[in-house]
């Protein structure tokens, strides 16, 4: 096993959403491409925000796309006694103290630097107090260096230096005895021997503040890798009003896992011009230094057309266990019907989404009850009600059983009655599905059965004829 250890760290205030799980791809195919480990951990301080119910989507999302964790998950709020017994190390050594400055108090100095054209940051008024009573609401503060910068080596951004001047002494623990977000992570990331940090860009203006609290405590300082953000099409930061992000809404929409995280993989990273990859290419070819410094555009058209490649190429028989939840939705059983597998055979060159296939499939299991009028009037009466009954003399005779023979069937049809293809495909096709977007005549017949076929061409013969 390699040494190194990587980690995804999500906050449980919501769903995991596509940004999230991109960044627990990278960690992920880092890990498995170095042979090192992948921990999870769930960042649940925030105790007014997190919940239960927002720990159980994340762990969903990432066990449906296959990101199995090898250590964890890890709740924050499990470790509480050790940040604090941190925060009191720091204030021994004198390298953290108290700070009794109220909100409103804090808010006047801050508006007032701002008013003045002074960066609004703590003044350190509190910093070499003498008398440090204990017992008067307080903060803790970090005792930052006011000199000099400090600097890292960013995975893909490259150097990033930030002046020490321009960041205050923060607060590592609340009032109320609680840790701070940056405090905690560093605790976290050193006492589980996270070797690369690998997260959002948002997270940059935070690096250099755990980077010295790092150095405070005498931990080694991991490697960082802040992945660019995913923008929408209008170049804003992806949201909800762009579409679905929640990576489980995805999966509802009918997108299987290995095409999402094809695409997400994608988003930023590269390797030469090839699109699709299987997640052992991934693995195996998988760079941080490959991953690009620019926002990534969140294309939707491209994932539909992955998604597509993936229907396209997967096993029907483990599709139908996939598709079988879109068809409960809509209320359809498969028990009186065609086999779902046979079904499903006909409609994976068509579908981009496991939603768009259990539309094109209801036809199969409900016979049509209404008709495309527009498609039927564009035929004679009498022209349809000839070929219907030519198909159904046909077909009652014949003991065609597989797509080619029926094919030819229908060849003979036209032949003998002078008909082109189109004038007696389209109306059978309507006929049999209630529109023309539906899967060749031969395959459709197929499946269907020859006595279901008679009998719905014959039902759509009643209804030509009745109008």
């Amino acid at each position: 096993m390699s040494e190194l250890r990587v980690r995804f760290a999500p906050s449980p205030t919501g769903y995991l959403h596509v940004g999230g799980a991109r960044t627990a791809l990278f960690n992920w195919l880092l890990a498995r491409n170095k042979g090192g480990t992948f921990i999870l951990r769930i960042e649940d301080t925030d105790v007014e925000r997190s919940t239960r119910e927002s720990v159980d989507a994340i762990l969903e999302g990432m066990k449906w796309l296959g990101l199995e964790w090898d250590e964890g998950p890890f709740y924050q709020s499990d470790y509480f006694p050790l940040y604090k017994g941190y925060v009191q190390k720091l204030v021994t050594a004198g390298k953290a103290y108290r700070c009794y400055c109220g909100a409103e108090e804090l808010d006047a100095k801050r508006n007032l630097a701002m008013a003045e054209g002074r960066k609004p940051k703590y003044d350190g008024c509190c910093r070499d107090l003498v008398a440090q009573p204990d017992d008067q609401p307080h903060v803790i503060r970090f005792r930052a260096p006011q000199n000099g910068a400090t600097s890292f080596d960013d995975l893909i951004k490259g150097t990033i230096t930030f002046p020490n001047e321009e960041l205050d002494d923060l607060i590592i623990q609340r009032t109320d005895g609680t840790p701070t977000y940056n405090f905690c992570v560093v605790i976290d990331d050193a006492t589980m021997s996270i070797t690369t940090v690998i997260r959002g860009d948002d997270h940059v203006n935070n690096t250099p503040r755990q980077i010295q609290l790092y150095e405070a405590l005498g931990f080694p300082v991991p490697q960082f890798a802040h992945v660019p953000m995913i923008l929408g099409a209008d170049k804003a930061r992806l949201s909800k009003r762009h579409g679905a992000t929640s990576v489980i809404a995805y999966r509802d929409m009918g997108y299987l896992p290995e095409a999402l995280l094809n695409y997400l993989v994608r988003l930023g990273w590269s390797n030469g011009d090839d699109e699709i990859f299987s997640l052992e290419e991934m693995i195996q070819k998988f760079d941080i230094n490959n991953v690009g410094r620019s926002a990534s555009v969140f294309n939707t058209e491209k994932l539909n057309w992955l998604n597509a490649h993936y229907i396209k190429n997967s096993d029907p028989e483990g599709l139908a266990d996939l598709l079988k939840p879109h068809l409960i939705a809509r209320d359809l059983s498969t028990h009186n019907g065609p086999d779902l597998v046979a079904v499903i055979k006909t409609l994976q060159e068509r579908s981009q989404t496991l939603e768009e296939m259990a539309d094109r499939a209801l036809f199969y299991y409900k016979a049509p009850t209404v008709y495309d009028e527009a498609a039927l009037a564009k035929f004679d009466k009498e022209l349809l009600l000839a070929v219907f009954a030519a198909v159904m003399e046909k077909l009652s005779s014949s003991s065609a059983s597989d797509v080619a023979a029926i094919d030819a069937l229908f060849k003979e049809v036209c032949s003998e009655a002078g008909w082109k293809m189109g004038q007696v495909g389209q109306p059978v096709r309507i006929a049999l599905s209630g529109g023309t977007q539906a899967p060749g005549i031969g395959e459709i017949v197929v499946t269907l059965g020859v006595a279901e076929t008679v009998r719905r061409i014959g039902a759509a013969r009643d209804f030509v004829a009745g109008r």
